[in-house]
């Protein structure tokens, strides 16, 4: 198994520091018979929020990196990118770096990735990307606090790789791990995307006053920001739930693919339709 770790948060982040570390000494452990290697290639600055996106690359043909060095993961080759996750992602999937990966591993994330945020987030983006060029992903974030245990979340992630492994290709998850050390987890459950969005509405200021022409507009940061935030509306199982009783939450995800509801159909067509006629009358 050939791995590509990558994140959004910079390559000098603590999260993909220890992440790292632990894909290292799984490395160390390599069973007889079995192939294990890894290779870094991660943001030279945070990327946080990017989802998927790879930059201006058409104005920016050239992508500079520079050699970087994890301290406790020596082993595996690291690389910095000036550009986002995704760019990473490709990048250090299609042969610049000499390493044709099986699988991304992004992460450790600095504060959860949960409800909708998944959409948003450069740590999820990278994984998705990755399914686009036919590899698994684990996307992997550890809830905000004080004293952040970054390494339950490493010990986890090591423990997901074999069932990856095992997987069909493409297959992705995302896994959120509360701020706990190992002992205090309550163990990890299947979550569902819960409805918890990044930015709220701003509050009824903005309804009652008329809007000027140019001025700042304050985002108003809810749940699935680094501080989990309020949970209550959410059922037991939706991810930020899960993680806010204790528990880390596993969540397969899917990538952009056509939607084959027949359901649609009737719309599909009517709106082919619409077209048609349109090109008509212009002939």
């Amino acid at each position: 198994m050939r791995i590509l770790i990558t994140n959004d948060d910079g390559v000098s982040a603590p999260g993909i520091a220890v992440l790292a570390r632990s894909i290292a000494r799984w490395i160390e452990r390599c069973p007889e018979g079995e192939t294990r290697e890894a290779i870094i290639v991660a943001p030279h600055e945070n990327y946080s929020g990017m989802s998927s996106a790879v930059g201006d690359v058409y104005g920016h043909p050239f992508v500079h990196y520079k050699r970087f060095t994890i301290s406790g993961a020596e082993s595996i080759p690291a690389y910095a990118l000036e550009g986002p996750p995704a760019l990473c992602a490709i990048l250090g999937t299609i042969g610049y770096f000499n390493f044709r990966p099986d699988m991304i591993l992004s992460g450790i994330n600095a504060g959860a990735n949960v409800g909708r945020s998944v959409l948003h987030s450069g740590t999820i983006g990278a994984i998705l990307t990755g399914a686009q060029l036919g590899l698994s992903g684990l996307a992997v974030s550890v809830q905000w606090g004080e004293n952040v245990h970054f390494e339950t979340a490493g010990d986890v992630a090591v423990e997901v790789l074999q069932e990856l492994m095992n997987a069909p290709s493409r297959t992705l998850f995302n896994l959120n791990v509360p701020n706990l050390p190992v002992s205090e987890l309550k163990g990890v459950r299947r979550g569902r995307i819960s409805t918890a969005g990044l930015i709220k509405a701003g509050g009824s200021r903005a309804a009652a006053e008329p809007l000027a022409d140019e001025g700042e507009l304050q985002i108003r940061l809810g749940a699935a920001t680094p501080e989990l935030g309020d949970v209550s509306d959410e059922d037991a199982d939706e991810d930020g739930a899960l993680l806010a009783a204790g528990y880390a939450s596993l969540t397969p995800l899917k990538g952009p693919q056509e939607d084959t509801d027949t359901a649609l159909d009737e719309h599909l067509y009517s709106a082919l339709g619409a077209i048609e006629r349109h090109l008509e009358s212009a002939r």
